[in-house]
């Protein structure tokens, strides 16, 4: 059994969800300590588990990274919810849980017989949380509330994809998965909110978090360009439509990202890359006018950046200027940042001879500290362990798993 740890030690989940949106959420909670009981159907599990990427060498586990990178520190139980022997299993489970998160499509739970209503009605205190694509009918109800939705569809219909790319006639998609990743963050937040005041109160409460409002709720400056300076905002490329330099400048073997919303880091800028001239020109040499000028500043800096490496932009500028390289993961994984911050993390997973690695925990607590304990659980791996400490017979498992109902 893992050692307790972490903020949220004590804090009991039942994780019904799949795919990346919800687990996504889910694992922060684990990371932090709760103890995360993921709920997996019988026939192959959770979708990620098929997703890959899958090592070369394992060919008896087919361990998907996409799966461990979001399902570490979880338990797997598996309950087949067709059954209704297997629904009653979930009631009889849920006062035992401070939690239940799920996204399925809406209506999904309510036809299975466990929507949040009825597991309400065997624990008062439950805090039930959702990510669907469009929300809830029980918070908002959107039109578009029965139309099932991915990542790109969150980030188009959300504003993001709207202001992303080189022009108004190429819109592009951000490369991670953040109409999931988003979400699943806000949804982490509001069920600590509700835990909070459930603890408080002895009542909980449905905690809903649609996709595209929390796409739209990051691309903020979207929503008080339109209203303070009538203005609909399209795509910028890699620059900011009010501030130069800021963006994405070239180097000789790659790119950095430059960031001067200050005459001081522009003058500093522009000495370390021996380009005191640029400050001759009235056009450039103040903040408003490198405003007015944007197009011009950023051609300017641009052909000065293009002349040194990465490396003798990162010695000229680092510490000095808001400034960074544009990395790849090689390269990530290659500097000393993100090994003194634990953000590349190592788990052993089986049919693998070599440690894998995951993305580490980014919310650092000084008191009680996260953890990355260990990998992806495997399908149904703790069946018999959470039913048996939840009260159930040896007798009743036994014959569950001899109709299908457990794995």
């Amino acid at each position: 059994m893992d050692e307790p740890f972490g903020a949220l030690q004590g804090l009991r989940v039942l994780d019904l969800t799949q795919a990346l949106a919800g687990p996504f959420c889910t694992q922060i909670l684990a990371d932090h300590g709760a103890e995360v009981i993921k709920l997996e159907p019988p026939e192959s599990g959770d979708m990620a588990r098929l997703s890959g990427p899958f090592h070369a060498a394992d060919t008896a586990h087919r361990q998907s990274g996409y799966f461990h990178s979001i399902n570490r520190n979880k338990k797997s139980i598996v309950i087949d919810l067709k059954q209704e022997a297997g629904r009653q299993i979930v009631l009889d489970l849920v006062p035992r849980f401070e939690v239940v998160v799920e996204n399925f499509r809406a209506g999904v739970m309510d036809k299975l017989g466990l929507s949040y209503e009825r597991l309400r009605e065997r624990n008062p205190r439950l805090v039930y949380a959702v990510i669907r694509g469009f929300g809830d009918r029980r918070t908002g109800a959107s039109p578009y509330a029965d139309w099932p939705a991915y990542d790109v569809v969150a980030q188009a219909m959300g504003g993001m994809m709207g202001v992303t790319g080189a022009d108004a006639d190429h819109p592009v998609k951000v490369g991670p998965g953040v109409g999931d990743t988003v979400p699943a963050l806000y949804l982490a937040v509001g069920i600590l909110a509700a835990v909070l005041r459930a603890r408080a109160t002895g009542e909980g409460q449905f905690v809903d978090v649609a996709m595209l409002d929390a796409i739209l709720g990051v691309s903020e400056r979207i929503v008080h360009q339109r209203s303070f300076s009538k203005v609909v905002a399209e795509p910028e490329g890699n620059h900011h439509p009010f501030i130069a330099p800021f963006g994405i400048f070239p180097a000789s073997d790659g790119h950095v990202a430059i960031a001067c919303p200050s005459d001081h880091f522009f003058h500093e800028l522009c000495r370390q890359l021996d380009a005191a001239d640029l400050l001759d020109d009235a056009g450039l040499a103040t903040l408003a006018g490198r405003r007015d000028n944007r197009r011009r500043v950023v051609e300017a800096v641009g052909a000065r950046t293009a002349r040194f490496t990465k490396a003798e932009l990162t010695a000229r500028l680092g510490g000095r200027v808001p400034f960074g390289p544009v990395y790849d993961m090689d390269e990530i994984g290659h500097d000393p940042h993100f090994a003194a911050r634990a953000m590349l993390a190592d788990i052993d997973c089986p049919g693998i001879p070599e440690t894998m690695q995951i993305a580490g925990i980014p919310i650092k607590l000084t008191a009680t500290p996260g953890r990355v304990v260990h990998r992806g659980p495997g399908q149904g791996e703790h069946t018999d362990t959470v039913l048996r400490q939840a009260g159930f017979a040896a007798s009743d498992l036994a014959a569950w798993r001899q109709a299908g109902i457990i794995k």
